[in-house]
Parts: structure tokens; sequence; C-alpha cells
């Protein structure tokens, strides 16, 4: 089932968990798709009365926050070891090139690579782990782990939102332009009809 048909099956509750939660889980350094998740509850938001944007934007930010805050943590203590652990469990995303390229990603940019990480999949799984092991300064780390979450997970969500409503507003115009067109073409064509009937019926009478 597609993620957004999933979506709309639970109660708006339950989406904002999911999507909280999703993030928060990524956000620590557990390989998900939350951009997936939070577009697609985005979307529905648009075409659901019952799921609110505001709220799951709120949501999505709180998940962003928290998940990269434990992942700093967890860095912190367990270092470049568990970088190692990391990559024996989840080498496709854990690999030693994306570590190195990540790790670059911090030395040139500091606490804007946890910024701008937040909108790029590979540093967003990184950012917090990876800050905690290079043991970045953690009020640097948490005011660009904020912002970062905020801007990027309320911003998805509002862009997400206004093309969706957008969508389906522009959607219902052409429904409605169709339904006209077609009723004007039906009464075009009747009236073409009902004029050559007319010619032809003194047509016929003289034969």
């Amino acid at each position: 089932m597609h993620v957004q048909e999933w979506l709309d099956t639970v109660p708006a509750a339950a989406v904002y968990a999911v999507v909280g939660l999703v993030i928060g889980l990524e956000s620590l350094g557990i390989p998900l798709p939350g951009e997936i998740i939070l577009v697609s509850a985005a979307l529905l938001s648009s075409q659901h009365g019952g799921v609110d944007p505001l709220v799951l934007g709120v949501c999505a930010s709180a998940g962003a926050v928290i998940g990269d805050s434990v992942g700093y943590a967890i860095g912190r203590k367990g270092g470049r070891p568990l970088l190692a652990r990391l990559g024996r469990r989840f080498p496709r995303h854990f690999s030693d090139g994306h570590i190195a390229t990540a790790e670059r990603s911090f030395q040139k940019w500091g606490m804007w690579a946890v910024f701008f990480g937040r909108f790029v999949a590979l540093l967003r799984i990184f950012a917090g782990p990876l800050a905690g092991v290079l043991r970045m300064p953690y009020w640097k780390f948490l005011i660009a782990n904020v912002l970062g979450g905020i801007v990027w997970a309320g911003g998805t969500t509002a862009v997400i939102y206004y093309v969706g409503v957008v969508a389906e507003s522009w959607l219902k115009r052409f429904s409605w332009l169709g339904l006209v067109l077609a009723v004007a073409i039906g009464v075009t064509s009747m009236l073409v009809l009902k004029r050559k009937a007319k010619r032809a019926q003194p047509l016929a009478t003289a034969e």
C-alpha cells in the first residue's frame, strides 16, 4: 500500500505520532524514509480536513530536534567505535566513504553542516551522531539543530500543503471547465442537428 493511502486509513493523532517518530528515529541515526513520510502526510493534510498542517509541522519539527539531540548524545558517548558498529550493521548508509564525506562537510562548515544537513538525506542521518563523535560544542549543535529542524520540517509541511491545496483547487476548476465544455459541445451539436433536420424536411417533402 502507498504511504499516503496507509496514512489515510489511520486517525489524525496516529499520523502525527508516526511522522514524529519516523523523523525522530531517522534523525537519531536509523536509516528510515522520514522525508517520504513527511511529504505524504503534508499532502494528505491538504486533502483531509482531519489532519491539521500546523500540528503536523510541530510534530515533525519536534521529532527532528529531539531525534538529532538523542543522536548527538549517543555519538558523544559512543565515539568512533559507534560509527564502526553502524558501518557493519548498515553498510549501505554508514560506509567508510559516506562517513568520510559527512566528516569533511562538518570540518568545513561546522554548525552549518548540521543546519543544511537537515535538507540532505545522507547528512540528515549522520548529523546528530557525527556532531557528537566530533565533539561539537552542544550549544552550537543545539542552535543549528533547532533552526534546521524547524525550517526543514515546518517549511516542507507548509510548501507541500499549499501545493496540494492549489493542485486540488486547479483540478476542481479543470473538472468544472470540462463539464461546461461538454455541455456546450452537446448543446451546439443539438442545435446543428436541429438546423440540418429543418433544412432536410422541405427537401423530403418536395421529393
